[in-house]
């Protein structure tokens, strides 16, 4: 038994060495529901007190724990209920609450905070929209708060009126944000089916079922499950790859387990979930996209990518739910292209194209995301863009989302640059037809006949 224990801390230490593993991050969702009121600067005050009070340690834990156990800790991230529930109270200048939010994110150091949402899948009050339209502003005029709005459900269809107003939104956001890398559009998710436990950036929020106060916490290590199935070899058979990967999903969601089980006691606030997200990262060797290449793909994005993709994301999601009865959020692969060095390669020699990255997302973890796009780009193309990624997660009762930049004043061939996780990227081709009379038509797309389960 000690030799055994030797040997998974052995590995351990060298998965985190070599491989890149690590806790992207430790999210402490805080609902603000109680933080209503009909003046809205009595609501951001009450905003501020309550994240300082239950986030004002949470910085700490996470480097102490990181410190004792030795492992990785990257992020800590707050979520709060999507404060669009709030405005609807409230009224008044709903960027008020996202000044709010940074200024509190910053003072306790966490890297994001999100939950400047609202979720419409079926239809929008005065406050969702009142928020939706602040958004570009709220995104250009603060630095750490991140936004995102559900336009769509596998039970409720998707409101075509909502998607026809985020790709103006989504154009905003990059012309308010244009001297600084069109920053503000990366901040920004558009989802179909979004969970309300997802731990991760730009599209986390703190749902209306979760308790008061909870922690979630991602992890990833693509750079572990590649070298996993290199060291399996070229004679290894699919079934026996799709174990090993299961494997090895199994090891990594054990490490977030313990990571969660200790922040969770040492806050006093209780333990949530383990998203199991192989998100990648611009680091050489952390890419979702060299794993497939090592499955036995020439380049990602050739013939064969999906059902590479499919068979990591489901084997991902199995060794997950094996090592963890707490397993939640998203849990799967991640795609977005200007954080994986891969998909960068992939896509600037044009093997790795729109289309093929929306085929993908019929079998990934979340969508087409961090997708940059030409600064041309109408704001009805990028609503069709929306429409067809949430139709996919609508009809196949999974959750997508859409993260696009038009990168103003560029063009496809161009490079865009964020820096830190968020990466760099290539500005990718588009099909240049004009979609506007479906997107103008509005209303609602009705929910598929397989959502009747009553």
């Amino acid at each position: 038994m000690r030799r055994h224990n030797r040997d998974n801390i052995l590995e351990t230490i060298r998965m985190i060495d070599e491989e890149c593993l690590d806790i992207r991050t430790i999210t402490m969702g805080i609902s603000l529901m109680d933080c209503a009121d009909a003046d809205i600067d009595k609501s951001c005050e009450k905003i501020y007190a309550k994240l300082m009070n239950k986030a004002k340690d949470l910085v700490s834990v996470a480097r102490d724990i990181s410190r004792e156990f030795g492992i990785p800790i990257i992020n800590q991230r707050i979520s709060v209920t999507p404060i669009s529930l709030l405005a609807s109270v409230s009224g008044g200048d709903c960027v008020k609450y996202a000044k709010t939010l940074d200024q509190a994110g910053k003072e306790l150091g966490v890297n994001f905070i999100g939950g400047y949402s609202a979720l419409v899948q079926k239809g929008m009050t005065e406050g969702d929209r009142r928020l939706i339209e602040s958004i570009p502003q709220a995104l250009a005029e603060t630095d750490i708060v991140c936004s995102s709005v559900n336009i769509g459900s596998t039970k409720a269809g998707i409101n075509m009126d909502a998607v026809k107003i985020m790709g103006q939104v989504v154009k905003d956001c990059a012309e308010y944000t244009k001297d600084n890398h069109c920053f503000g559009a990366a901040k920004l998710v558009v989802f179909c089916n979004a969970v309300e436990d997802n731990p991760f950036m730009a599209g986390a929020f703190h749902g209306i079922t979760e308790p008061d106060c909870v922690i979630n916490v991602g992890v990833s290590g693509p750079g572990v499950v590649r070298n996993a199935v290199k060291e399996a070899g070229e004679n290894a058979s699919m079934d026996e790859i799709a174990e090993i990967i299961k494997k090895t999903a199994f090891k990594i969601t054990r490490m977030g387990q313990l990571v969660g089980m200790e922040a969770s006691k040492r806050l006093n606030v209780p333990f949530g979930i383990v998203d199991l997200s192989l998100a990648p990262t611009p680091a050489v060797g952390d890419s979702v996209a060299k794993i497939l290449e090592e499955i036995g793909l020439e380049q990602c994005g050739g013939p064969g990518t999906t059902a590479c993709l499919a068979m990591l994301n489901d084997a991902v999601k199995k060794g997950g739910v094996m090592a963890s009865s707490n397993v939640g959020g998203l849990s799967g692969a991640f795609i977005p292209v200007s954080e994986d060095a891969g998909m960068i390669e992939a896509a600037e020699k044009g093997v790795l194209t729109i289309e093929k990255l929306e085929a993908m997302t019929a079998v990934c973890s979340v969508g087409l995301d961090m997708i940059i796009v030409p600064g041309d780009t109408t704001a009805a193309t990028l609503s069709a863009i929306i429409a067809d990624e949430a139709a996919i997660g609508m009809i196949n009762n999974k959750t997508t989302a859409c993260r696009l930049i038009p990168a103003i004043g560029m063009d496809e061939g161009d490079h865009l640059v964020f820096g830190g996780l968020l990466g760099e990227g290539p500005v990718m081709s588009l099909k240049k037809t004009d979609p506007s009379i479906m997107i103008n038509r509005g209303g609602r797309m009705p929910s598929p006949i397989h959502s009747l389960k009553n």
